[in-house]
Order: C-alpha cells, then sequence, then structure tokens
C-alpha cells in the first residue's frame, strides 16, 4: 500500500470515528474507545482487500481510467465509454490524474460511502431510536456486513454511493428539508440506475406531506446539472441525458443473473420473452399495491411505515424485475440491518438478506455455485411476506416491537 492510499484510507477511518462524535454518541469513554477499535478493525479488513482484482476491474474499470488517461482526463467526457452514467466517470477522469494505483482510488471512492451509508442508516435510525449504544452499534454493522465489505472494498462495485445518498434524501425529506432531498435523490439516481429501486418511496413521502408537487421540478433540474459538465465537454446534450435508456438494450436477456429473484425459483420456463414481460409487469402491480395502501392511509403515515416502504420497494421490485443481477438486492440488505436495529424481533431478516445476496456474490467471485440461487429466491419471498405485514401493522398503528411473529 502507497502512502497516500494509506493516508486516505486513515483519513476514512478518522472521518467515521468524527460522524459519532458529532452526533454526541462518543462521550462515553468506554463508547469511544470500543468506536475507536471496532472502526480501525473494519478498515484495516478494508486494507487487505485493496490489492485485489476481479474481471469487472480487470475488464472495464482499469480500462476506462487508462481511457481517460489517454485522452486528457476529463477532456474525454465528451467521448461514449462504459456502462456509468457520467457522475461516477467524473471520479474515473479525476483518478487518470493522480501518480496512484487506480484500483485503489476506486476502492477508496466506495469505502468513503461506505462511511456515509452507515451515516444515513444511523441518521434515520435515530428517528425512532435514541440508544447511542444502538445508533452505534447500527453504524458499525453497516461497515462490518457482508455484503458492504464485499461490495466494495472486495469488488470496487459503488452501490454504497447511490444507496447512501437515497438514505441520506430520505432522511433529509423526514426531517423537513425537500430541497436537499431532491438534490440527494438525483444524486443517487445520477449515480447508478438501480436507485428506481427505492426513489418510489418518494411518493409517500408526498402522501405524508413532506413535499409538495413543486419539489419534484428540482429533481430532474438537479440532474441536469449533474450532467452538465459532460455536455459543456462537448458531449450531446440529448445523449447525455438519456443515457440510461441507451443502457438498456446492455443488461443482458437473461431471467437472472445470480440474483435472489423469482426468476432463480422459477428458472425453467419455455418462454423467456414473455415470462419477462410478465416479471415486469408485477413489478409495476406490486409497487402501485404497496403505494394504493399508502395513498389509503395517508392521514396516518409515520416515519416507520416510510422505511417499511422503502424496504419493501428494494426487495419486491428487483425480486420481480428479470434480466437482475447479484448486487441489486445491495439497498435491500441495507433497509434490513436498519429495521432489525428498530425492531430487534427482526434481527433474523439481516441473516436472511445476507444468505440471498451472498449465495450470488459467492457466485461471481468462485465462478461456482455454493448453492442454487433458489435458496436465495426463497429467502427474499420470505422477507417480503414479513415486510408486508410488518408494513401493513405500520398502517394501522400497532407497536412493531411487541408484535409477535
Amino acid at each position: 500500500m502507497s502512502f497516500p492510499v494509506f493516508v486516505i484510507l486513515t483519513a476514512e477511518a478518522l472521518f467515521a470515528l468524527w460522524l459519532l462524535n458529532r452526533e454526541g454518541l462518543l462521550k462515553k469513554s468506554s463508547y469511544f474507545l470500543s468506536s475507536l477499535i471496532l472502526i480501525s478493525a473494519a478498515f484495516l479488513f478494508r486494507a487487505l482487500a485493496l490489492d485485489y482484482r476481479t474481471l469487472d476491474y480487470e475488464d472495464f474499470l482499469h480500462h476506462w481510467v487508462e481511457f481517460f488517461r489517454q485522452n486528457s482526463g476529463f477532456k474525454a467526457l465528451d467521448k461514449p465509454i462504459g456502462n456509468y452514467n457520467v457522475p461516477y466517470l467524473y471520479f474515473l477522469a479525476l483518478f487518470s490524474y493522480l501518480p496512484v494505483n487506480d484500483l485503489h482510488m476506486i476502492k477508496l471512492l466506495s469505502i468513503l460511502f461506505d462511511v456515509l451509508l452507515a451515516y444515513g442508516v444511523m441518521k434515520l435510525l435515530s428517528l425512532t431510536e435514541k440508544s447511542p449504544l444502538a445508533l452505534i452499534g447500527c453504524f458499525i454493522s453497516v461497515l462490518y456486513l457482508p455484503t458492504v465489505f464485499l461490495n466494495g472494498a472486495v469488488w470496487g462495485q459503488c452501490d454504497s454511493i447511490y444507496v447512501a445518498l437515497a438514505l441520506l434524501g430520505i432522511y433529509c425529506a423526514l426531517t423537513d428539508r425537500p430541497c436537499i432531498s431532491m438534490l440527494l435523490a438525483a444524486l443517487s439516481f445520477g449515480f447508478k440506475l438501480q436507485a428506481v429501486f427505492i426513489l418510489p418511496v418518494y411518493a409517500v413521502l408526498w402522501f405524508m406531506g413532506k413535499f409538495n408537487w413543486k419539489h419534484f421540478f428540482l429533481f430532474p433540474l438537479f440532474y441536469v446539472i449533474l450532467v452538465l459538465p459532460a455536455v459543456i465537454m462537448g458531449r450531446p446534450f440529448m445523449d447525455t441525458l438519456t443515457l440510461y435508456l441507451n443502457q438498456t438494450g446492455s443488461i443482458g436477456s437473461g431471467l437472472s443473473y445470480s440474483a435472489p429473484s423469482v426468476f432463480s425459483i422459477f428458472y425453467k420456463v419455455s418462454n423467456e420473452a414473455l415470462a419477462a414481460k410478465i416479471g415486469i409487469i408485477a413489478a409495476f402491480v406490486f409497487m402501485f399495491a404497496v403505494l394504493g395502501l399508502a395513498y389509503f392511509k395517508r392521514r396516518e403515515l409515520e416515519t416507520d411505515a416510510v422505511l417499511w416502504a422503502a424496504l419493501l420497494f428494494t426487495l419486491g421490485i428487483p425480486f420481480l424485475l428479470p434480466h437482475m443481477h447479484e448486487r441489486y438486492f445491495f439497498a435491500a440488505d441495507i433497509m434490513c440491518l436498519l429495521l432489525a436495529f428498530a425492531v430487534p424481533r427482526l434481527a433474523a431478516a439481516v441473516f436472511l438478506s445476507q444468505f440471498a445476496s451472498f449465495l450470488g456474490y459467492y457466485a461471481y467471485f468462485n465462478r461456482v455455485y455454493l448453492l442454487t440461487m433458489n435458496y436465495g429466491g426463497w429467502a427474499v419471498f420470505l422477507l417480503i411476506i414479513t415486510a408486508s405485514v410488518f408494513y401493513i401493522f405500520s398502517l394501522t398503528k400497532k407497536n412493531l416491537k411487541k408484535f409477535e411473529i
């Protein structure tokens, strides 16, 4: 590990500790010492993983950084490169200027957002839970969650970026900061299309009275501003604005790519095109059913209902859609952890979600299945049923912490 990488990684660990201290959670010396040790260990594990190279890095990310390096960095933003939206390409272009291993920089970016992800989850929990020990435990648990560690520090993926921004956006909405919330939602969507799995919760927040219709005009405005640097560099405006639409043909035709979706359970179908269409329709029906219940109970909506709805969206939409990858349940993994801290009886949900996601991650890293993915699919299905029950109870104002399963 080079000295600059060591400095950045250390700074990120200190940033995590600072965030906890900023919230006034480390006043007890025992809390401070425990947090220091656990955060240090979490970052030590990440340091040990920095040199691990995946096929995604070898075949794509490294070549994209090299493309920027050979074509004058930011000036090359006018050219179509990679299959990420331009906000992430800004960082790859920046890395091309640095005399540091680009693999390390890519992972350090994701690790930074691991910290912000932990902060976002903790802030959402703080709306219903005031115990410093629970809040610290939630923050640190995010850093230790297997799929969080594997996704960023090992794989070099950027799912922590869009999920962290989305959760912070939800927190800002719940604390009556609608403009900042819309900015964070646009940033989340700008970094990754999979933000659409969680963004329907903004309709629930609207029903709750956290937005008026005018605030929704901020989303496209912020998104245009976000992609504007690439347009200034010469990239066609409409091509940049509709980049996600142009990428839909590159997701593959398989019904499931090691994802614990419904297509991992019912994978033997004679007409895959028809099955894909049914899955898309089912996903929309599911989403509108969740929204319909929220609208019907809009005068009784509270924070817990918003969080349960977010969990249902992040579980149910990718579960029903075709062409899903193993990483697309990342937001669901995070929401399961958050709600397990809010309702401790649901701790088993974390293990179910991690089990389902880990099967896909294992298949990617080892090119062989530990167990067939239908086990993961059934685990997600069980989570959806459980979350649906808790969502309905949240709308009827039952005491979820005393609810017996």
